[in-house]
């Protein structure tokens, strides 16, 4: 058995996998530093970073299950039942919660994201396990833990530190039961979960079966976007770009890439936005629904950004509120129901893992290397 240092588990390829993950937590960075020197950290996120971080990012990436499902003729025929019974099942879900307690229809709905941002981390570094081969079963679940420490042990910390300078969606959607205690015995056990994970690291690299560099590359920018904008600081802006950022870049990359080898040789306006000359078209698509979208729910909801949509506000009445909400949050729970099924590896989805290069399995531990990414 040759010796080596690294193994090479892109889950796109060296560059694109810079791009996609570090690429994020540097737009982050820099925004979160342009306003600590400006001494506007403390501040809400004002209109244009909310254009740039909400609209073109957040919610223009969950439109990607549209291209990845719906104007899919593959997965019509296939899933069309399950196509047409979640958004169908969020709607009825949301209206019955929202006629019954606003508060308890974005509570829902808030641990229901935080849930699907945990698991697309995993499902990233899932894919980089079985991209570079054979996965031991304790690797498999080391590298499970690191990721869960990286990403529930923040959200612990914000439960046992309410309130915080931000919400996932709404003031008071995360409910504040968690003794301050748990945040101190859950950051030990975080930083004793990511030593083991190190620790396996160097032994691999001893034993001459090589440390995965992709996986290096996953865990720690999960670990800088989650610690560093949810428990180091309390700021809306600092949460907003690193959570945003971070989850929705990686995720459009993704679609994109699936579409390439999706629709490679044929031709028409879809296909044509997969190509590398319909990058900027198929940009402009995610951002141009966002738009529309979040147009619609600040004039008849939130009424905060007139400055960045035409539509009027319009007073909306409590009944049809209860309706009108729950259907404008339709597209983000399809997002998160669907996506649970869309890119899990293995028998649900047969031909995904050559679709998106990542390979057979070459053991049946590799087989198992799912879920996929579920933003």
């Amino acid at each position: 058995m040759s010796r080596r240092v690294f193994r090479n588990g892109w889950v796109f390829s060296p560059g694109v996998d810079l791009l996609a993950f570090v690429g994020p937590v540097v737009l982050a960075a820099g925004v979160v530093w342009g306003f600590a020197r400006a001494g506007r950290l403390d501040d809400e996120v004002p209109p244009w970073l909310f254009a740039l971080l909400v609209v073109g990012c957040d919610v223009a990436h969950v439109w990607g299950t549209l291209f990845r499902a719906y104007l899919d003729p593959r997965e019509r025929a296939r899933r069309g039942g399950l196509l047409l019974a979640v958004p169908l099942a969020a709607l009825a879900v949301g209206t019955t919660l929202h006629a019954a307690d606003a508060a308890l229809f974005w509570r829902i709905l808030a641990y229901a994201a935080a849930f699907h941002f945990v698991r697309q981390q995993w499902g990233w570094m899932a894919y980089a396990g079985r991209r570079a081969g054979a996965v031991a079963p304790i690797d498999r679940a080391l590298d499970r833990l690191a990721v869960y420490a990286s990403t529930v042990f923040p959200l612990l910390w914000w439960h046992a530190n309410l309130p915080r300078a931000f919400a996932w969606f709404v003031d008071g959607d995360f409910v504040a039961v968690v003794p301050a205690w748990a945040g101190t015995v859950g950051q030990a056990v975080h930083f004793g979960l990511l030593g083991a994970w190190g620790v396996r690291q160097v032994v691999r690299v001893a034993r001459g079966l090589g440390t995965n560099l992709a996986q290096w590359l996953v865990l720690g920018t999960t670990w800088v976007t989650w610690y560093g904008g949810i428990v180091l600081l309390d700021s809306d802006v600092a949460f907003t770009a690193s959570n945003v950022l971070a989850h929705g870049v990686p995720y459009a990359v993704l679609v994109h890439r699936w579409g390439a080898a999706r629709w490679r040789g044929e031709g028409g306006a879809l296909p044509a936005l997969f190509r590398p000359s319909g990058v900027p078209a198929f940009v402009l698509a995610l951002v141009a629904l966002a738009w529309v979208e979040e147009a619609v729910w600040d004039g008849f909801v939130w009424h905060r950004h007139g400055s960045l949509f035409p539509l009027p506000d319009v007073t909306v009445p409590e009944d049809v509120l209860s309706l009108l909400v729950p259907m404008l949050a339709v597209p983000q729970a399809t997002h998160y129901v669907l996506d649970a099924f869309l890119w899990r590896t293995g028998a649900a989805n047969p031909d995904l893992a050559a679709t998106l290069g990542l390979g057979p399995p070459r053991d049946p531990q590799a087989a198992a290397a799912g879920p996929a990414p579920t933003s």
